[in-house]
């Protein structure tokens, strides 16, 4: 089971990460923005919930690693580490020029059918499974417990913030994307912020034992 410092820690880079300015935050609030609010929050619902397939995959393909060799496992946190150093250090140096697109007039589409395409577009994302490969693992304490169920907890803990962050994008999408639009500095600083818990966390992994 997770400990409570664990979740704690968890949670905090989770949340900083959902709010630093990418394509399925900045998605969600083009589609509220765009279409109206109950609209983002449709797809932003569906962006968040995608995430379950990423969890899936990771249980399962870290699990096996862990089976096969305590070391493999090793090399795998070791290879996230450094893939979190990139991430970190991309997102420092980044112009933080994001700007949110309103889009003109767009024809009413089902909810469910922007749940469904908020869904597939994270599923899809290769990029998105291999951050998850590389995240979840380092909130991992083998000695506490089965690998396997940690990664999943994990992984419905990242999956309900981001239900919540991207619901709440979805709702408040006008203010929000006129917020960052008129403030430049606001999606640098948020680029930041994301890249100081990258690095955090891929020095962590290299600098322990």
């Amino acid at each position: 089971m997770l400990t409570l410092a664990q979740t704690f820690a968890f949670l905090i880079a989770a949340v900083l990460l959902t709010l630093s300015p990418g394509p399925d935050n900045l998605m969600v609030l083009s589609m509220g923005m765009s279409r109206g609010r109950r609209q983002g929050i449709a797809f932003g619902l569906g962006c968040a919930l995608g995430c379950l397939s990423h969890t899936v995959l990771a249980v399962i393909g870290v699990s096996a690693l862990v089976a096969a060799s305590p070391v493999a496992f090793t090399a795998l946190k070791w290879a996230g580490g450094l893939y979190l150093l990139w991430l970190g250090v991309q997102a420092l140096r980044s112009s933080g020029a994001a700007r949110v697109q309103s889009g003109g007039p767009a024809s009413e589409q089902p909810l469910l059918k922007l749940f469904a395409k908020g869904m597939v577009a994270n599923a899809i994302n290769p990029k998105v499974v291999l951050f998850f490969l590389s995240f979840l693992p380092q909130f991992v304490v083998p000695a506490q417990g089965p690998v396997a169920l940690q990664l999943g907890l994990l992984g419905l803990l990242f999956t309900a913030q981001a239900a919540v962050l991207f619901g709440l994008l979805g709702y408040f999408a006008g203010s929000i994307g006129a917020w960052m639009n008129r403030t430049p500095g606001a999606g640098r600083w948020l680029d930041r912020i994301a890249g100081l818990v990258f690095v955090g966390l891929g020095l962590r992994l290299i600098t322990s034992r």
